[in-house]
């Protein structure tokens, strides 16, 4: 038995690994969540109040952060501002967050020799042209083109930095896309469902044309679990189900998953910036980590997301009006 720190532990992934650590381990989990519009309690809502406690707090708050992490077996760092639409348009936040949290709290794990996973995702690397059949590794050069995915690379590199300067006992992961239960939504599978639940049209940037690799976030959270148990200290792995799609596909399969034809959708303009491809080569994880998802089949992880959004109302309609804003 173990005392997980989680930062970002409400939020999307975070609870997600909460979940998944309570039904799979004994470990006792503390979250750390600013609980802002991303952060929601009801994620976390019939965990057990023995094992899994929250507190709201700041990543950016030593005062916070440090007899927290003291306490903590392991910090497993999950907090982040991650939507590209709003790091355009308010990039402050993504710094403050992703940077300065992320230094708060290695600074920390430093003073008290914390285990340390970082969670990060394949954006950092930049896109690959549509037609290009390679895929990211480990070794991939970094070329982030938004604000989020800067700020998540300058993350990246801290972590590494501290391993090496400071033989902090870390290890990081840079995930593709995730899908699944209690995805805000603004992200663009819960968006395009709840807008049909809705009786509005699904929306698609530009061509629709970009590529990329879906994951299932219950994948996500057993991998990561499976870093924590068996990785390499000081080892960066890539988490990915090598399911690549476009969004065109994506939201075609929505629409008829849901009972729509196939082109009751509409083109908006695109995205500032918008990334064409990601995929990721997750040899890595599975040879020496010995993980590889379970949701081999992103029709079914489809169908199942739909039918949560579609009996859980309560959870997501809240969120309707900030994201339309």
């Amino acid at each position: 038995m173990m005392d997980l720190l989680v930062t970002g532990g409400a939020g999307f992934l975070g609870s997600s690994f909460v979940r998944h650590v309570i039904a799979h381990t004994d470990h006792r989990v503390t979250v750390l969540d600013k609980l802002t519009y991303a952060g929601n309690r009801a994620s976390l809502a019939g965990l057990p109040e023995n094992r899994v406690r929250l507190v709201v707090g700041d990543v950016i708050d030593p005062d916070v952060v440090d007899p927290l992490v003291e306490a903590a077996d392991m910090v497993i760092h999950y907090a982040a501002e991650s939507h590209n639409d709003r790091s355009l348009s308010a990039p402050r936040a993504f710094v403050d967050t992703n940077i300065v949290g992320t230094l708060t709290l290695l600074e920390a794990a430093r003073r008290h020799g914390t285990r340390f996973h970082h969670i990060s995702t394949d954006e950092v690397f930049g896109d690959l042209a549509l037609d290009d059949p390679a895929r990211f590794t480990e070794g991939s050069p970094y070329n982030p083109s938004s604000p989020y995915s800067s700020t998540k690379a300058g993350s990246d590199l801290l972590v590494r930095a501290w391993i090496r300067s400071f033989d902090l006992p870390a290890t990081v992961s840079n995930c593709s896309n995730n899908y699944g239960p209690y995805q805000h939504v603004e992200k663009f599978i819960p968006r395009q469902i709840t807008r049909i639940l809705r009786g509005l049209r699904p929306q698609v940037y530009g061509s629709g044309e970009n590529i990329r690799d879906w994951i299932h976030v219950d994948d996500h959270s057993a991998a990561v679990l499976a870093i924590l148990e068996r990785g390499s200290i000081g080892e960066t792995y890539l988490i990915g189900a090598e399911d690549e799609r476009s969004n065109l596909e994506v939201i075609e399969l929505i629409l008829s998953l849901m009972g729509l034809p196939s082109t009751a959708y509409d083109h908006v303009a695109d995205r500032p910036g918008h990334d064409r491809r990601y995929a990721l080569d997750p040899r890595k994880i599975r040879t020496e980590v010995g993980w590889s998802p379970q949701h081999e089949h992103f029709t079914s992880g489809l169908a199942q997301t739909i039918e949560w959004y579609r009996a859980n109302p309560s959870w997501w309609a809240p969120t309707i009006a900030g994201d339309e804003a």
